[in-house]
């Protein structure tokens, strides 16, 4: 009998014990399931990657009016590859940078990190996409160039990191560098001067380059760019062993880094990303360095930048905005003319000219006055349909790009079909884009019939795409 209660009590045992693990299963794949990663999804229903990136001459800035840089480049390429937009957010704070990817700010930091066990903790990497050593920086002798050996110039330089010991070396605050710095100390035994600055790697090595400071750290591949435009700097003395480069993306974001991963496996190899790399850290960038429109140096966009401050103000337009519009017009060459007979810096027709008194040989001041009128005047015949002025601006530049007239059978296409004929975007923008489709432009509300109008959206998009990259950079 007692043989028979053990028994028993056994069996019931094992079957709660089974059906709590059996429970518990249930719970946990309930758990996964609500903790599925959408990080891809969100940005493929959002259309737009906003990734941040640091303002500097490999990274990100303007060059003769237009974006560049090769983490630009590659967020270009990535977000092409997702069929999506992409939006920069300017960050040369890195704690700033790390804040908005935890906060979900943005996607993605493209800053060209390093790899470090520190930063693993916080966020996710990607698989590396370069790989660069940690350099020196530091003046060579005054007279270097009068030097008659190699030798000579080299008993001058640092190159041994043991006679770091003692010296006071410039870093920025809170990068990878301290670190490298703390360890190189316990490695030589010896002190190290560390000082943590609230500046980026390429204002410090311009910084050494003046004299200001003697020393400090940098990622070997933006030091050796720095050196094409500070001749008299030395770069050449490693003080880590190569450390992998890599995007950043916020802990569990697994399918947006796994498509990066897959994206940049097949794009690493390919034609044009090597060309990208070469055209920013192999290839001679001095002339670029010496441009006058080279953003990072000169704070300017073009030789016009004054002309349109001044000028914008009659507009009450951003002069960054009307700036984008004329490099979309003439890339800023005053001489321009199109195959149809349009002039100058605003490409006016010669009859639009003539409206407002002015010719096909008018000063490019002239013909900058002259666009600036026609574009008060379209201002003037949306200003009581449309009231918010940031949308009136989109079919402004749309009229001053096709004609009013297509604009405005946009306008009846868009409140036929049910859509806001005073707003541009995925309403009034759909039906100027269409209307090279009989099904539209033979519409019995159309007026003015056939329209390429592909041209006219893209002019808008891409007139305000540059302008967010001008404000980016430009103040």
């Amino acid at each position: 009998m007692k043989n028979n209660l053990v028994f028993v009590f056994a069996v019931l045992f094992l079957f709660l014990l089974f059906s709590c693990s059996r429970q518990n299963d249930k719970i946990a794949k309930k758990k996964k399931v609500q903790t599925v990663d959408n990080s891809l999804k969100t940005i493929l229903e959002r259309g737009t990657l906003i990734a941040t990136t640091d303002y500097n001459s490999t990274n990100y800035f303007i060059y003769r009016g237009e974006p560049a840089g090769y983490q630009y480049e590659l967020l270009k390429a990535y977000a092409k590859y997702l069929g999506v937009e992409l939006e920069i957010v300017v960050n040369n704070d890195l704690d700033k940078a790390f804040d908005d990817l935890l906060n979900g700010e943005v996607d993605l930091i493209a800053i060209g990190l390093t790899i470090t066990g520190k930063r693993n903790k916080m966020v996710d990497f990607t698989i590396p996409m370069t790989q660069t050593r940690q350099v020196l920086v530091q003046r060579k002798p005054k007279n270097w160039r009068k030097m008659k050996t190699y030798d000579e110039v080299e008993s001058h330089l640092i190159r041994n990191p043991l006679e770091l010991a003692g010296k006071m070396i410039y870093v920025p605050f809170n990068s990878s560098f301290v670190a490298r710095l703390k360890n190189l100390q316990e490695e030589i035994g010896d002190t190290i001067l560390i000082v943590e600055f609230p500046r980026d790697s390429e204002k410090l090595i311009e910084m050494v380059a003046n004299g200001d400071i003697d020393y400090t750290i940098a990622d070997e591949h933006i030091a050796k760019v720095n050196q094409k435009y500070y001749p008299d700097i030395d770069v050449s003395t490693a003080v880590s062993f190569p450390q992998n480069i890599a995007w950043a993306v916020k802990k569990g974001a697994d399918s947006l880094r796994i498509s990066i991963n897959n994206w940049f496996s097949e794009f690493k190899n390919s034609r044009i990303a090597r060309f990208t790399y070469d055209k920013y850290f192999v290839n001679p960038r001095s002339i670029q360095y010496a441009h006058k429109y080279y953003s990072i140096r000169s704070g300017n966009i073009s030789a016009w930048d004054e002309l349109l401050k001044k000028k914008s103000k009659e507009l009450d337009w951003d002069w960054r905005l009307l700036a984008s519009m004329i490099y979309q017009e003439s890339r800023f060459q005053p001489d321009a003319m199109s195959w149809m007979g349009a002039t100058g810096l605003m490409q006016l027709m010669p009859g639009t000219a003539e409206t407002y008194g002015f010719d096909d040989i008018s000063s490019p001041e002239e013909n900058i006055e002259a666009g600036i009128r026609h574009l008060k005047a379209l201002d003037e015949r949306f200003k009581d349909l449309i009231k918010d002025p940031n949308e009136r601006i989109k079919f402004v530049l749309a009229a001053y790009n096709v004609g009013i007239a297509h604009v405005f059978d946009a306008r009846r296409l868009a409140e036929k079909y049910g859509k806001d004929p005073n707003v541009w975007d995925n309403n009034v923008d759909y039906f100027l884009r269409n209307k090279s489709d009989p099904k539209y432009y033979k519409d019995s509300v159309v007026y003015y019939g056939y329209c390429r109008g592909e041209e006219p959206y893209k002019y808008v998009h891409d007139i305000l795409e540059r302008y967010e990259h001008y404000k980016n950079m430009i103040n």
